[in-house]
């Protein structure tokens, strides 16, 4: 038995039921805190920034370190292959989202604090912008820099995935990025072509966003 302000609680084990229950003495954070909206300007913007921020590393790492990038070869085949693979990606996340409680809840603010102020036009930033920076650096830079092996893939997957971070409530989120640029990885292991990581993250962004407002019936950014 545990005394809190005076008032007695008693807690079952066995039935895991509280018999007495006093007033909350402290706040417990919510799995979701209220985050002030953003724009569509800023949205935009952070998007543009970002990408120049992850070339620019790109840029550096390959002037104080110049290795031999991945190759992006241009070829319907790549496309196919991209364009498969990003289907493929976003019939796991579809998967994920349906068993997976905290994915889902960790999706879900995510996508609305990301998708909902944009337009349907600006999708296609959505899909372009990340797609192109972060490939370039993640398989196009740091997978080859570090070894075009298992280790290489997992390092370089899991920096990927702590680039989506956006709070402890939504590890899940981080994990499920882990998870799918070991996808993109092996996609540019297997094939040698950057070129096909890079379809497949554009595509694969592009559907999510426009399921996303498609789903919450939202039409324009605000």
């Amino acid at each position: 038995m545990a005394k809190t302000q005076g008032q007695p609680i008693v807690i079952s084990i066995a039935s895991l039921s509280l018999i007495e229950i006093p007033p909350p003495v402290t706040q417990q954070t919510p799995p979701n805190p209220q985050v002030e909206p953003l724009s569509r300007t800023q949205i935009l913007l952070a998007m543009g920034l970002t990408a120049i921020v992850l070339l620019l590393v790109s840029r550096l790492w390959l002037w104080f370190d110049p290795i031999e990038m991945l190759p992006l070869n241009g070829s319907l085949q790549a496309i196919l292959l991209g364009a498969g693979v990003g289907l493929g990606i976003t019939g796991l996340s579809a998967i994920a989202y349906q068993l997976w409680p905290a994915y889902r809840q960790s999706s879900d603010f995510y996508l609305e604090l990301v998708i909902k102020p944009l337009t349907w036009v600006d999708l296609i930033w959505l899909g372009l912008l990340p797609g192109l920076s972060e490939e370039m650096l993640f398989r196009g830079v740091m997978l080859p820099a570090i070894g075009l092996t298992w280790f290489g893939l997992l390092i370089s997957s899991a920096c990927f995935g702590v680039l989506h971070f956006s709070g402890a409530q939504h590890w899940a989120y981080v994990i499920w990025a882990s998870i799918i640029g070991v996808v993109l990885g092996y996609s540019a292991l297997a094939t040698g072509n950057l070129l096909v990581p890079i379809v497949a993250h554009i595509l694969t962004n592009l559907i999510s966003g426009c399921l996303w407002k498609w789903d919450k019936g939202v039409g324009s950014g605000e």
